[in-house]
């Protein structure tokens, strides 16, 4: 089946507020794998247009970005850039998205249409957040689904674990990098 590792809001911003230890060295293990096996990496993150005009009123997750203002979240800010220890290297896509899922706001699904993928590989953070809305908008897309246990995390632990140990599983497998990284070869 082929594949496509999926890099999710692994950007300085949520790296620095959100990552546990250990899950971006994860993030970056997992990265250099699927390069040393020709799987396609696309780098996805969460940014906005200057003003947010993506975000109404009504969004309970980002309306307050929103109202706060300012440019913290916007597409050319520092926060919003993909975290040094997982680059993209000159032609690996970074797309951005508007929303919580990594197809909402973005092109997503037509570059893995485009890399022939039916199946993907996630990380990132939150495990709550875009891990959760991206597994469950592929798995209605019919997209083959592993999930990097320990290149995901969550500002809550337990939901990690729950997500990870009896949500996912149902439409996923969940295994670790090296796991992962074993088999390709």
């Amino acid at each position: 089946m082929p594949t496509a590792l999926l890099v999710m809001d692994f950007q300085n911003g949520i790296v620095d507020r959100i990552a546990t230890p250990g899950v971006v060295e994860a993030a970056a293990r997992a990265v250099a794998a699927a390069r040393a096996h020709d799987v396609p990496v696309l780098f996805i993150r969460v940014a906005f247009r200057p003003g947010f005009p993506e975000i109404a009123a009504s969004n309970r997750s980002f309306s307050a970005l929103a109202a706060h203002g300012g440019d913290a979240m916007t597409q050319d800010s520092p926060a919003t850039q993909v975290h040094e220890a997982v680059q993209p290297l000159p032609g690996e896509p970074v797309l951005i998205k508007r929303r919580v899922s990594a197809f909402t706001g973005s092109d997503l699904e037509v570059l893995l249409r485009g890399v022939g993928a039916d199946a993907l590989v996630l990380a990132g953070i939150s495990t709550s957040g875009v891990v959760l809305s991206t597994l469950r908008q592929a798995a209605d897309l019919d997209f083959g689904i592993t999930v990097l246990a320990d290149a995901c995390a969550d500002p809550d632990p337990e939901v990690h674990r729950v997500l990870t140990e009896k949500v996912f599983p149902r439409q996923a497998t969940v295994i670790t990098v090296e796991e992962w990284a074993a088999g390709l070869g």
